[in-house]
């Protein structure tokens, strides 16, 4: 079954780190990325270049920025093919930002051929 894990945390909490942890921080992100088990991965832009967009009475609405103010933003996800929960959870906790603050949101990926 696939799962994706969502990764949420401060902005700029990589870059607070002493550059040792940082760089022990990025390896385990690589290294999570070189598991076969990892479908897809990515980190995103920054939230200030996201757009929002909402229809409403037919309209196409477009705002710049993130749609609510958060302490945590969505910083990047993993697709992953898990055996179960609970094979998902142990990658899920190999995530740096799941222990630097951050949390890590681990959902089932429904398949349209599944549905």
């Amino acid at each position: 079954m696939q799962y994706a894990l969502l990764i949420y945390a401060e902005p700029g909490y990589q870059e607070a780190l002493p550059q040792a942890e940082r760089e022990a921080a990025y390896a385990e992100y690589f290294a999570l990325a070189d598991d076969p088990r990892c479908v897809e991965s990515a980190r995103l832009q920054p939230v200030e270049a996201a757009t929002n967009v909402r229809v409403a009475g037919g309209r196409t609405l477009v705002t710049d920025g993130p749609f609510a103010d958060t302490k945590e933003v969505l910083g990047g996800f993993c697709l992953i093919e898990a055996a179960d929960l609970d094979e998902a959870i142990e990658l899920a906790a190999r995530i740096p930002a799941a222990r630097l603050g951050g949390v890590v949101e681990v959902r089932p990926v429904l398949r349209r051929d599944r549905a």
